[in-house]
């Protein structure tokens, strides 16, 4: 099986109506995520000196992720405030701390080159290191996740070998516009759909995935976990629907409760 990094955003969501919080943040979760298929991932990353980063670093090290480059820095460890409405959540305030200033060194860039898939997303800051890791000839994802108007589409598809996002249904719009990822330099371009599956064309033709049906108690981390599955496929050597429903099954078993993981 190929090694898989995640590098980027980490946070810690907290519950008011449950009283508790719970480590996420989409490159930790993915690594968390993978750990499923018996990936053995790291995560690159940032928390701040205070009680939730430790509380974050333990939670990964004891699901079996390597935390040798999650830097402990001089400030608070990001946070998001998190309300359940009807079992969908939905995000609030975010403070996000050490992560405002993150960025990949060339220290953690010449580590990174012992793994063959490298994850980051929207919030990581570290788009940056993309263009080396390609030349490198590393397997890239990203997830972009609801900005579909970031200005990250116009630099980031042609390094991606598989660019995810989100959006709620399938139309003319959205198989337009995976189309164009695709044409502007991105391998397969993935649409996570919720309620109704996934999308992704590779070039060639569509794929479709749809969702499995299960109770939806919480969720927080449902496209996370799909990118995980996916992923954990890809470095396994499956074909591209078969990472889409190894997705989806990863997704499904996620939300049937509270957090992330």
């Amino acid at each position: 099986m190929k090694r898989l990094a995640t590098v980027g955003d980490n946070c810690v969501d907290i519950y008011p109506q449950l009283g508790k919080a719970f480590s996420g943040g989409n490159a930790v979760n993915v690594a968390v995520y993978s750990t499923r298929y018996g990936m053995q991932p790291a995560c690159v990353s940032w928390v701040g000196e205070d009680d939730y980063g430790t509380m974050l670093r333990r939670d990964l090290a004891q699901h079996g992720v390597d935390i040798s480059h999650l830097r402990v820095m001089p400030g608070v460890t990001a946070q998001t405030q998190v309300e359940l409405r009807n079992n969908d959540r939905i995000l609030g305030d975010y403070t996000e701390g050490v992560m405002a200033d993150f960025s990949v060194d060339e220290q953690e860039l010449a580590w990174l080159q012992q793994f063959d898939i490298i994850h980051s997303a929207i919030w990581g800051h570290a788009e940056s290191a993309f263009p080396a890791l390609k030349a490198a000839g590393k397997i890239l994802s990203f997830d972009f996740a609801d900005k579909w108007e970031s200005p990250l589409w116009r630099t980031l598809p042609e390094h991606l070998d598989y660019a995810f996002a989100s959006a709620n249904e399938e139309n003319p719009w959205l198989r337009d516009r995976l189309q164009t990822i695709v044409q502007c330099g991105a391998g397969t371009a993935i649409a996570t759909l919720g309620e109704n599956g996934s999308l992704a064309w590779d070039g060639t033709q569509f794929w479709r995935m749809p969702p499995q049906q299960v109770e939806v108690v919480d969720t927080m981390g449902a496209g996370d976990s799909y990118i995980a599955g996916f992923l954990c496929a890809i470095a396994s050597g499956l074909p591209l629907q078969d990472a889409m429903k190894q997705g989806t099954e990863c997704a499904a078993r996620t939300i049937g409760y509270h957090g992330a993981w």
